[in-house]
């Protein structure tokens, strides 16, 4: 995954051939905000001129620039798999919940 990151806020990136421009979209937000560019160069500027926008326009109307999260997640698998993992997590002496906040903070590198 290609992925910019400016200010606390991150972007996945692509490449558009039928356009032949580098695309983005700000990720994280409410808001859709998206930025492209001819080059690396380009659409790294425009990432970080997108970001600084957001940010301002924010501040101006007195919003936010963040989405908030609550904190739950609902997830949907399949039943053999909501087994394995709450096997896994009983043998690991946790909660199915702290067992699977540790597999995603392991999975998101954090």
């Amino acid at each position: 995954m290609n992925t910019l990151s400016h200010k606390n806020f991150h972007a996945r990136v692509g490449f558009n051939p039928k356009d032949g421009l580098f695309v983005g979209r700000i990720a994280g937000i409410g808001d859709i905000v998206g930025f492209h560019g001819e080059s690396v160069g380009e659409l790294t500027a425009a990432f970080r001129e997108a970001v600084d926008d957001y940010i301002e326009t924010c501040r101006k109307i007195g919003k936010e620039p963040e989405r908030a999260y609550s904190g739950k997640l609902m997830l949907r698998v399949s039943p053999d798999l909501h087994a394995q993992a709450a096997r896994a997590a009983e043998l690991s002496g946790k909660s199915l919940n702290q067992w699977g906040e540790d597999v995603l903070r392991a999975a998101v590198g954090s």
